[in-house]
């Protein structure tokens, strides 16, 4: 097991929570050399993208990725490269259940770590193939297991279920209206998940996939079910990767990260603009300088938002957007989508006129030529606030 470099998270839960990603599969149903967690989706692998779906919610302490023995080095240097935080990673098993048992380990036996990590009063278990879930499914899974010991996501069936005899023929079928699709997130009180896992057979180790039927069997915990949303599907084929790619541009194209400077009037235009924008797109608003490279702002680079708003009120701004070209350079984020920067400079002189001057407009036209080559569109807005 080797922990990922980085700080922990800023979060500070009633209830301690971690999370652990099943991250071992061999893909066989997707068809190539590569396990379908670690495909690329607009440059960065799949698994990156559901572990980043964990790391951003300061709530969860610790997360877990169990991957199989010979790919440890590449989820090292995924973590490493995307700059994951709370990261553990732990060689898993033989199956699904194995290898999410040796996930728990981590918290309970010496064994799998050389210091254990805080055991969490609740676990979730997700899919490292599952890279669309929101904290809000995750919040009400995690607040259900709470309460109820277990719980997790579901959904509609898609068609009929049915059965076959012996000799090829149909046996029976399901009534569609009565069943539901179990899907991930999953999450347990730790006590519960760990004992269930403690007392399983070799049976339902090597042949089980249902975590919530192991806490209903072994520690007669009947899960909450939550009904889930539609993009907490599991990416198996490979026309599910094309599909993930799609929704994840479609995802960037309504993101914008709001950047302001750490001045009074500016942070307040800053404010502004997110109120304005944020009923009609995801809006993430961040106080912060270009000229310090703050740590903060460097967490958003890589894939998360393709589409910038900078404050600021200095007359000469563009050294600090070249910092922010730079900073999305060194990010490794894959230019394959256009980068939208607009720069809003904000005037508050007593003077009313133009205070940049013909030097500096063509100083901007000229980087905004330069930039667009690497696939970055830059735009400019003079704002005059009194």
């Amino acid at each position: 097991m080797e922990p990922s470099s980085g700080s922990r998270g800023a979060g500070h839960p009633v209830t301690p929570v971690a999370a652990v990603l099943p991250a071992g599969g061999s893909g066989e149903r997707l068809g190539g050399a590569t396990p379908k967690q670690f495909c690329a989706v607009q440059g960065r692998p799949l698994v990156s993208y559901a572990v980043r779906a964990m790391e951003r919610i300061g709530w969860i302490s610790s997360i877990i990725v169990v991957v199989s023995p010979e790919n440890t080095e590449t989820m090292k240097s995924i973590v490493e490269k995307y700059g994951h935080k709370r990261v553990t990673i732990v060689k898993g098993g033989t199956t699904r259940h194995r290898s999410i048992f040796n996930g728990l380990k981590v918290f309970a036996e010496y064994e799998f770590s050389n210091h254990l990590l805080q055991k969490p009063e609740v676990v979730i278990i997700h899919d490292a193939v599952r890279p669309f879930v929101e904290e809000d499914i995750i919040s009400k899974v995690v607040m259900a297991a709470k309460e109820h010991g277990a719980a997790g996501a579901i959904r509609p069936l898609v068609s009929t279920v049915i059965a076959s005899a012996a000799d090829g023929c149909l046996d029976h079928s399901l009534e569609r209206a009565r069943y539901r699709a179990s899907e991930m997130p999953q999450a347990f009180l730790f006590d519960i998940i760990y004992e269930a896992y403690q007392q399983c057979t070799d049976y339902d180790l090597d042949y089980g996939t249902e975590c919530l039927h192991l806490a209903l069997k072994y520690c007669k915990t009947n899960a909450k079910l939550v009904e889930g949303t539609a993009d907490l599907w599991k990416v198996t084929y490979k026309r599910d990767l094309y599909a993930a790619e799609s929704i994840i541009k479609d995802n960037l194209s309504q993101q914008v990260c709001v950047i302001t400077d750490v001045k009074e009037a500016v942070a307040e235009v800053g404010f502004l603009l997110h109120e304005s924008l944020k009923s009609q797109i995801k809006v993430e608003a961040i106080l912060a300088s270009l000229s310090k490279n703050d740590s903060h702002l460097q967490n958003v680079f890589p894939g998360q938002c393709y589409n910038f708003v900078c404050v600021n009120d200095k007359k000469y701004a563009i050294q600090e957007t070249q910092q922010l070209v730079d900073m999305l350079e060194k990010s490794n984020t894959p230019l394959l989508y256009p980068v939208v920067l607009i720069l809003v400079h904000l005037d508050i002189s007593e003077n009313i006129s133009f205070s940049f001057g013909m030097e500096e407009l063509t100083r901007i036209k000229k980087f905004a030529m330069e930039v667009k080559k690497k696939n970055i569109l830059v735009y400019g807005l003079l704002i005059q606030y009194k």
